[in-house]
């Protein structure tokens, strides 16, 4: 089915507020935020996973996976107790995480050398095999359609495309920065089209013709407002992208600027920005696009932006240095 029906059937379905919840990672404590977007609270905390990095939720509703850097596990926790019920171990330490579409598979990025991606199997809740890439591995996706596995290395400057189905790697490409966040559109039938691409030390992001495997465009972030000083900390200048479900709008966080820019698609022109807490370094969206929830490392909290006004609504306070987030549909 192409992606553009199955979100309509997906936008279509009543879906009640309480069953979607945004995780929300806090890098340097041992906890998870869980926020109810139908009321922008907090309305559980998972404890025990220290220094956790990349989260993911079973389509079936069961359990998340949190990645613990740590103790270099994926950590698998029960969503109704959020009790920790198995911790897997890694292959070394990890990063960020991506699950298939089906569930039956969690991609852990692997972020020490030679660099690779663990799967893990969530019917055995075993690390069945280590996907190599080149470079060690920052952050792993599953693309819409769920057909490929793709990682990023920042010390490798590498793309690595991996066949979902036989779970080996089937192109690469070299870039002139570590690669950092990634976001996806898609073609009419699904398939991917572009991949959005941040780099280590670049305020902006590049556009990878996924068909073509080469780099087809460099957008630059506007310049600071006069007066404003850029923040100089917490890693690289531009963390964290995300396209909205209608596929019109790709949200792009600057960490420089404390700020989010909105950008028409497909032809990429800069719609208004927002600003946001400081640093913000990681953006996921509710199902139906309206309002985006930015991880602002730098101040401990989330923003939640109304896309379609460009306008910052509330801040929640999180844990310390939230950084990646999910949204979790729950039958």
């Amino acid at each position: 089915m192409p992606r553009s029906m199955y979100l309509g059937l997906l936008l279509a379905l009543p879906l009640a507020a309480s069953t979607v919840r945004i995780i929300q990672t806090n890098s340097a404590g041992d906890d998870v935020s869980i926020i109810d977007p139908a009321t922008n609270k907090v309305v559980g905390t998972i404890t025990g996973i220290e220094v956790n990095h990349g989260a993911a939720a079973a389509p079936d509703g069961s359990r998340y996976y949190i990645s613990n850097e740590g103790r270099s596990t994926l950590d698998v926790v029960d969503r109704k107790t959020l009790a920790i019920t198995r911790s897997i171990p890694l292959s070394g330490h990890p990063n960020n995480i991506a699950i298939s579409k089906d569930g039956r598979r969690v991609y852990v990025s692997i972020a020490v050398a030679p660099g690779s991606v663990d799967v893990i199997d969530t019917e055995s809740l075993k690390n069945v095999k280590s996907i190599p890439a080149k470079g060690a591995v920052h952050n792993t996706y599953v693309t819409p359609d769920g057909e490929y596995v793709i990682s990023g290395s920042i010390q490798g400057k590498t793309i690595t495309v991996i066949d979902q189905k036989t779970e080996t790697p089937v192109w690469w490409l070299e870039m002139d920065q570590g690669i950092r966040p990634m976001a996806f559109l898609t073609n009419p039938d699904g398939s991917t089209k572009w991949i959005f691409v941040q780099l280590t030390a670049f305020n902006g992001f590049a556009v990878v013709d996924f068909a073509t495997h080469k780099e087809i465009n460099r957008t630059k972030l506007p310049d600071l407002p006069v007066g404003k000083k850029p923040y100089l900390f917490g890693g690289n200048e531009s963390h964290g992208m995300a396209v909205t479900s209608d596929e019109k709008t790709l949200i792009v966080n600057s960490r420089l600027n404390s700020a989010i820019y909105f950008y028409s698609l497909p032809d990429l022109k800069l719609l208004g920005t927002t600003e946001v807490g400081r640093s913000p370094d990681w953006v996921t969206l509710t199902p139906d696009g309206k309002t985006a929830y930015v991880a602002n490392a730098a101040s401990n909290s989330v923003s939640v932006v109304d896309v379609k006004a460009m306008k910052e609504i509330t801040r929640i306070p999180v844990g310390e240095v939230p950084k990646r987030n999910i949204t979790a549909v729950l039958p």
